[in-house]
């Protein structure tokens, strides 16, 4: 996107100082500190900048949502980015594992959270930072944010306090099966498995300029869902939208779905998760629950400091790498979007 490209030329003269050279990276000291991000601030832009490194397009997240910058505190570097918010009300793999019905889901999912965004960014993730940073969702900080957040808000139409406690994080694969989540463990302790497949529904390849379009078409309807995107108006906006903006153009719902099965993990952030969302406990459990910096230090033992031995090619990573990285994913992202029917001539055929 044109907007895309215009960001990276404005902020990255002046924000490139925060990414990491493979020069600058001691493996031994790595040491990751996590930054609760604020909308609208540097940390903001950098956060979209890294994002832009990704080969997929990065959601904006609606409703409940923890950001945060992973720094390296031993030399100042960002590692990796996390985003956490409202997992989708639908969900068959989670919703059989818990054996939820519809009445559960409404009631229990204001414990849970999705991992929409999570991993390291260049070079640390050719450390395997991408297990490090996964892990950190699984820490005492974490929790203590959702809790400080969202612990003690209000149902929007009951106005009763939910008593929100976070004891599962979701997350999913970008496509098919993930080699960075699969079997993530630190010592006894799994931080996520594996609990299914998606069955291949969702929004990932509608593409932004589509969306708004369709958006601004509810719009002229007067459709409540145009912008019905806050805490407590119901799951997964987007998806929402877009099936509505198909229905009023008399488009099968079948476009939204891509085909592709994505991967399911949970991570359990309590000893008693399942009881939790089960509605069999009302107090979680977070006997054994890491800091960042408790994780940090297994993860350096079995991942990161093997890995450098083992890899050392890392070293030669050059802030112009990281650019051209970016420039190259946003032209495949481009290409995709360009190969998309535009709604006009969907509306006009």
């Amino acid at each position: 996107m044109k907007s895309n490209r215009a960001f990276v030329q404005r902020v990255y003269p002046k924000l490139k100082q925060y990414f990491a050279e493979g020069k600058d990276i001691d493996p031994e000291r790595i040491a990751p500190e996590l930054e609760l991000i604020k909308s609208h601030t540097w940390q903001s832009d950098l956060f979209r900048l890294a994002s832009l490194s990704w080969s997929v397009p990065v959601s904006n997240g609606f409703g409940r949502r923890l950001r945060y910058l992973v720094w390296d505190r031993s030399n100042g570097k960002l590692m990796g980015i996390i985003a956490i918010g409202d997992p989708v009300f639908n969900l068959k793999a989670r919703d059989d594992l818990f054996k939820w019905c519809v009445a559960d889901r409404g009631k229990r999912l204001v414990n849970m959270l999705d991992a929409y965004v999570l991993g390291s960014i260049p070079p640390y993730n050719m450390l395997l930072g991408g297990k490090l940073v996964s892990c950190l969702v699984r820490s005492r900080e974490v929790r203590d944010d959702f809790t400080e957040r969202y612990g003690s808000t209000r149902g929007i139409i009951s106005k009763k306090k939910k008593g929100a406690q976070l004891v599962v994080v979701t997350t999913s694969s970008s496509l098919g099966r993930s080699s960075v989540y699969n079997r993530l463990k630190l010592g006894e302790q799994s931080y996520f498995r594996s609990i299914g497949f998606t069955q291949g529904w969702g929004h990932f390849h509608v593409p932004e300029t589509l969306f708004l379009e369709l958006r601004d078409y509810l719009r002229t309807k007067g459709h409540r869902y145009v912008d019905g995107h806050g805490f407590g108006q119901g799951p997964n906006w987007r998806l929402r939208t877009i099936r509505a903006s198909f229905d009023a153009l008399g488009f099968k719902a079948d476009l939204l779905r891509h085909g592709i099965g994505r991967e399911v993990f949970v991570c359990e952030l309590a000893q008693n998760a399942h009881k939790i969302l089960r509605g069999e406990a009302v107090k979680a459990n977070y006997r054994g629950l890491k800091s960042v910096a408790e994780i940090a230090e297994l993860a350096r033992a079995r991942w990161i400091v093997p890995r450098a031995e083992r890899r050392p090619e890392f070293r030669a990573w050059t802030h112009e790498d990281f650019r051209s990285l970016v420039v190259t994913q946003r032209s495949k992202t481009d290409i995709a979007k360009q190969a998309t029917i535009p709604f006009r001539n969907q509306a006009s055929g």
